[in-house]
């Protein structure tokens, strides 16, 4: 949505984040056990910029919102926002801190109480944090919906008498009530008309010019993220695997199960899409409650079948590492980033994505 803001002071740094949910007693070792949804992660998010995260349902996008926003309490690790430890903070700190980070949920029907009218809904955030008089309530709704592109009659009515898309625009108006800082999208568009789609997420972009906002934004729409992200962070059962620039990760993946994530994606091309060839995972993904040893995705990971299954993959986990391809930025999590960036498979996916074979990396060009 905006420029490289790699050098903007960091809003968000989470470290080492753990969130995990205590479940039953396993039946050999009868000991409690817990499922891992977060498990030990560490990024930034710098002021003004728009960071993705994508990743297969349960790989723990979702469950890093709500530990940023408070909405659950880590196991582990620490969130600062602006600075402020907030497992330290007190309530009072916590309700201040609040005000500077807002939610925008997936479905804009269940997010919006059916019983409000729509000026009471966005004013909620100032009625609960004592913002302003009845009026200046009101008036500042009335400022929030023109916003948007809501009409002002829009205030008297009830969620179902709009759209999905004007739905949208009502959760986003009570989004930014309070002048917030960061806003999280989980799905903002997922539940709306593809025709719809681009008029929300140009709002989006507009609102982040205007206000000078952060995003944190999760999807599983891949080409979506390429268009509204500064930096894409990959997750996989837990963990991140990979985390660079948009257009880096978009255009030379380096992690094998980011290279699979994209080759999954459809392609506007029907010719191209009916003959070329995926990445067809095998297997189940593993259990967040018994996750494997060593890297988490070497049990579906079509590399390590390439390289004879090398032990090293499932006895130790990898580290993310600053990458090392000729000058791009980012850290990848994997044992073997080079074989993924000379393999057949991340050629091929790129191919099919871009409609332009890439060059080897030893005829020396980036592809």
């Amino acid at each position: 949505m905006s420029a490289d803001k790699g050098k903007s002071p960091v809003l968000v740094m989470v470290e080492d984040l753990r969130v995990w949910f205590p479940a039953g007693k396993g039946p050999s070792t009868g000991r409690r056990g817990f499922i891992k949804a977060v498990d030990g992660i560490t990024f930034s998010v710098h002021r003004g910029e728009t960071l993705g995260l994508v990743g297969e349902s349960g790989c723990g996008k979702t469950t890093t919102a709500r530990a940023i926003l408070k909405l659950l309490d880590p196991t582990e690790g620490r969130i600062r926002f602006d600075g402020v430890d907030l497992s330290t903070v007190s309530r009072r700190e916590l309700r201040l801190i609040r005000r500077r980070m807002q939610p925008v949920f997936q479905d804009p029907f269940s997010s919006l109480n059916p019983k409000r009218t729509v000026e009471r809904i966005v004013a909620e955030p100032l009625v609960i944090h004592r913002q302003g008089t009845t009026a200046e309530r009101k008036a500042r709704v009335s400022e929030l919906l023109d916003t948007v592109g809501l009409p002002p009659d829009a205030a008297g009515r009830y969620p179902h008498a709009f759209s999905g898309g004007q739905r949208q625009r009502i959760a986003i108006a009570r989004a930014m009530a309070l002048q917030p800082d960061l806003i999280i999208a989980d799905e903002p568009v997922s539940a709306l008309d593809v025709s719809i789609r681009a008029q929300i997420l140009n709002l989006l972009s507009d609102l982040q010019d205007q206000f000078h906002l952060t995003y944190l934004v999760i999807a599983h729409d891949l080409a979506l993220v390429r268009q509204v992200t500064d930096r894409v962070g990959v997750m996989y059962l837990g963990k991140l695997v990979e985390l660079r620039p948009t257009e880096d990760l978009y255009r030379a993946p380096l992690h094998p199960y980011t290279v699979a994530l994209l080759s999954s994606a459809p392609i506007p091309d029907t010719q191209a899409e009916a003959t070329r060839q995926r990445i067809v995972l095998e297997g189940d993904v593993p259990s967040p409650a018994d996750p494997p040893t060593g890297c988490r995705f070497h049990t579906r990971c079509w590399l390590r079948q390439k390289l004879g299954d090398p032990d090293i993959c499932s006895a130790e986990a990898p580290a993310l590492a600053p990458v090392q391809d000729r000058g791009a930025s980012g850290v990848v999590a994997c044992h073997f980033p080079e074989a993924v960036e000379d393999s057949h498979e991340r050629r091929e996916t790129l191919v099919a994505l871009t409609g332009s074979r890439a060059s080897s990396p030893s005829e020396g060009t980036t592809p």
